[in-house]
């Protein structure tokens, strides 16, 4: 819809009904840690989300539904997954979830590399959808831009983030072993999930066999055993359904829909405008800051602006990236904060490519209980503190092992009796690894705006120019063989190697183009997630990041969204934003 169809009635209601003292643009995983910091630190907040409003436990329509309840019986129709060649690659997506995912159609993006763009616009955002793996960065994750000589400096190290982790952690609820690895830091942790016998078995002939090598159970944003302040949330057990991405009705994964939100709400000191398209960021030549945002009514087309003295940029990673693109003013006509033209560049990912199976002589007799929401991991052990490879940082690797389920035979045979029988069967033990691997930011790897062409609210369209390197397919190769000796020495049988062929984005894991960094010419945010050049605006959500580490993000954008709004609260009281 061309711009001119956007209706213009800027300021409705007045501005003092429309001023805050802050104002969070997305309410997903970080935005949502946002907006509870900045409630109980007193502050006035309002969430601005362009999706529609998804309250926990009254909008889950799919939680608990049986498979005979749908349609389709949980799968898609062929017309939705031709109609959605992008969203439909997503492991969730599926009839009981497709409420929870942007279509295709209705919000294009210029692909001018394959790049599959994930996106979920509600209240809560990915948070409904994410896969639940946290993990602590490191100390050697903070400085491998540093040492290595790629990216820019962090502008903080482990021990500026290391209270904030254990703030988010002890909230959000993490299930996870204490295991003292260095490369991997112990949190605050609830109970562990349990390695099966075959994992075990693994597990330990792996590492008698690398003195460098450690496989731990994997740390999952579940509440194994409530705390106190779990319940508070009105959080209560996981019940290892493995149905999340229907929205959970024990609350017992963290998402921002049954925590952070709820709580802020609580507070008395958050308004939610939903169906609220951003559309910039305003910025004030006289008074040298940012003094609020203008928003495009989802329906009407109507545009509103909200005012306040923080701007929190949550709206995650490249929408984050589009809406500071399209801050132009006077003192910024190429994007907020733009003054050394990289906002939208050094956008990275997560390597997905690579992935080993195996089968494995285990024991017959023994099997699992309950589909536990993670698996072994085993920290990253190339170029951890100096260059050992031929390529630059490297991978996380996850495995795991089960065993197949009987089946009765195709031509129909089988019936009664002798059909219960085939399908009670088990079968033998398989194994798979899959690899999590680090990229290398560069400059090349970008996001714009579109010069010509602009979606149903007159905001122009984002063209992603991002794509893996020769770094990424020598890290992939190398997976691919470490990973099949390790099973080989573990006593697997029957190794085969594999090659997704994704492309990027798939991984849901975009960071960069808004990065942090010590030097004002090379980064765009300092280390409290500030603009170099417009103190009064933080970015926290992925488009912060300068580098990837090999650990999944989610915890460090929680932990660096409640550093930033700590310290945001506080110099607002100070008078200085």
């Amino acid at each position: 819809m061309p711009q001119d169809s956007v209706h213009i009635n800027i300021n409705s209601g007045g501005v003092e009904k429309n001023t805050f003292d802050a104002i969070v643009i997305g309410s997903g995983i970080s935005g949502g840690w946002a907006a509870k910091e900045l409630c109980d630190k007193g502050l006035k907040t309002l969430i601005v989300e362009r999706g529609r409003d998804v309250v926990h436990l009254k909008d889950y329509p799919t939680a608990t539904k049986a498979p005979w309840d749908f349609p389709h019986r949980g799968r898609e129709k062929l017309s939705v997954l031709d109609e959605n060649p992008v969203v439909k690659k997503c492991y969730a997506f599926s009839e009981a979830t497709e409420h929870f995912f942007v279509k295709d159609k209705e919000h294009p993006y210029i692909q001018e590399k394959p790049f599959d763009w994930i996106r979920g616009y509600q209240v809560g955002g990915k948070s409904l959808l994410w896969a639940r793996q946290t993990q602590r960065w490191s100390r050697y994750d903070f400085e491998g831009p540093a040492r290595d000589g790629f990216a820019v400096d962090w502008p903080i190290r482990y021990q500026d983030l290391a209270p904030w982790y254990s703030h988010v952690e002890s909230f959000a609820g993490i299930s996870g072993n204490r295991d003292g690895v260095d490369t991997l830091p112990d949190g605050e942790f609830l109970p562990a999930w349990e390695m099966n016998c075959v994992e075990k078995e693994i597990s330990n002939r792996i590492m008698a066999h690398y003195k460098d090598r450690h496989v731990v159970q994997g740390r999952c944003a579940h509440l194994t055993k409530p705390n106190p302040i779990h319940l508070q949330q009105g959080r209560n057990q996981c019940q290892a359904r493995s149905l999340c991405e229907r929205g959970c009705p024990f609350g017992g994964y963290f998402s921002s829909n049954s925590s952070t939100v709820q709580w802020a709400q609580k507070t008395g000191r958050l308004t939610l405008k939903t169906n609220a398209v951003v559309h910039s960021v305003i910025y004030d030549d006289k008074k040298g800051k940012a003094t609020g945002v203008r928003i495009i009514d989802a329906d009407t087309k109507k545009a509103t602006e909200y005012f306040a003295n923080i701007i929190f940029v949550n709206a995650a990673c490249l929408n984050s990236n589009l809406i500071l693109l399209n801050s132009v003013s006077s003192r910024f006509p190429n994007g907020l904060g733009n003054d050394n033209g990289l906002l939208g560049k050094y956008v990275a990912f997560h390597n997905y490519r690579g992935s080993v199976s195996a089968s494995y002589d285990g024991p017959m007799d023994k099997y699992y209980y309950g589909r536990r929401p993670t698996q072994p991991m085993m920290p990253n052990f190339r170029n951890v503190t100096k260059q050992e490879t031929d390529f630059l940082r490297g991978y996380m690797v996850f495995f795991g092992a089960g065993r197949g389920r009987g089946r009765a035979a195709d031509d129909g045979s089988e019936i009664g009796a002798s059909y219960k029988e085939a399908i009670s069967e088990v079968g033998d033990w398989g194994v798979h690894a899959i690899m999590q691997g680090e990229t290398i930011p560069k400059e090349s790897n970008h996001v714009r705006l579109s010069s010509d062409k602009k979606d149903a609210w007159g905001i122009p369209q984002l063209v992603v120019s991002v794509d893996y390197d020769d770094n990424d397919e020598k890290s992939f190769k190398d997976f691919l063989q470490q990973a099949s000796e390790m099973l080989d020495k573990a006593g697997c049988k029957n190794i085969n190697q594999g090659d997704s062929k994704q492309a990027p984005g798939l991984d849901i894991h975009e960071m960069g183009g808004v990065r942090m960094g010590r030097d004002p010419k090379t980064s765009l945010l300092n280390g409290w997630n500030q603009f170099h050049n417009c103190k009064n605006v933080f970015v926290t959500d992925g488009a912060c990041m300068t580098s990837t580490s090999t650990q999944n993000p989610s915890l460090t954008f929680m932990a660096l969204t409640a550093r930033a709004a700590s310290y945001a609260a506080e110099e607002l009281k100070k008078g200085n934003l």
